[in-house]
């Protein structure tokens, strides 16, 4: 079938929206904090096995990441306090129980809470427990913050077929598992519309480092190439740019001095406004309405 969510339409025959603030172009930074339990195999690996024999517990690739969340996430609140950036935490609900004080930092720094799963488990393992999981996911979070997540990004980005429908009856209000455009756009469920906010396979640090294997500065060129080609487009219709990072992949010694690059790279421009998922949907909200002149 095609798109079953999302109606078809070509990026350069949508409706203009106008910029936020007069910047078109919108820089989205996430950054995604996430639990891997210890007594389960690992989502995924930077070590294999010897002679491909995996077993629990798997040391090495649980240390990789929770090293990126004792080491590398201080110096991600380091530097975004500095500069000022507002931050969406893509974060499994999780957290609140297995890193207390982690989750607790995340609210100090005051960036967005956005749902991600409970731990890193795709959601199309849950099989009928999907919905269980959501609720479970959101109330946590609510619980611990003081307020509901308005956005969602699942493990992996992976949903079911009924997954958007779920979300949307829960009241999530954006999810960004479909990275189909630049821009957001309205997602058709069976309990009302849902925004399909733009995220990113390019631009992550997932892909690029942990999967593609780039050498470390990659993504700081990446960056500027896709500005590049932004600077041809922004006239005419914003662009949503989105870094999506990981504490144990950007916030590693060697890569941290590239995403301090990009966030001066782009600080310097004069046409960008930095703004977090949640800002992001509600601009788009209204803009989509004056194009529709409604």
């Amino acid at each position: 079938m095609p798109n079953p969510r999302v109606p078809f339409v070509l990026a350069d025959e949508r409706r203009a929206l106008a910029p936020p603030q007069g910047k078109p172009l919108i820089v989205h930074v996430v950054v995604n904090v996430e639990t891997w339990p210890f007594d389960q195999p690992m989502p995924r690996k930077l070590l294999s096995a010897p002679h491909g024999a995996d077993a629990v517990p798997d040391v090495p690739n649980f240390s990789w990441v929770e090293y990126g969340l004792r080491a590398g996430m201080p110096r991600l609140f380091a530097l975004f306090a500095e500069r000022r950036v507002p931050i969406s935490a893509f974060i499994n609900a999780g957290v609140c129980d297995d890193y207390p004080r982690l989750a607790e930092r995340v609210g100090e720094a005051r960036w967005e809470i956005v749902g991600h799963g409970y731990r890193q488990r795709s959601l199309q393992a849950e099989g009928a427990g999907e919905r269980e999981v959501i609720e479970r996911s959101l109330e946590r979070l609510e619980r611990f913050y003081g307020v509901r997540p308005r956005g969602w990004l699942g493990p992996g980005l992976k949903e079911t077929l009924d997954t958007p429908d779920h979300l949307k009856a829960a009241g999530i209000e954006y999810v960004c598992d479909w990275v189909i455009d630049d821009l957001p756009d309205w997602m058709q469920t069976r309990h009302g519309p849902l925004i399909c906010m733009p995220y990113t396979l390019e631009l992550n640090d997932s892909t690029l480092y942990a999967v593609q294997q780039h050498p470390s500065d990659t993504m700081y060129r990446r960056m500027l190439d896709s500005l590049a080609c932004f600077d041809r487009e922004l006239a005419h219709q914003p662009r949503v740019l989105t870094l999506a990072l990981h504490p144990h992949l950007i916030a590693v010694p060697h890569r941290m001095v590239h995403l301090e690059r990009m966030i001066e790279a782009l600080q310097a421009r004069a046409d960008t406004i930095f703004m977090t998922g949640g800002a992001i949907a509600d601009w788009f909200v209204a803009a989509d309405a004056r194009a529709k002149g409604t």
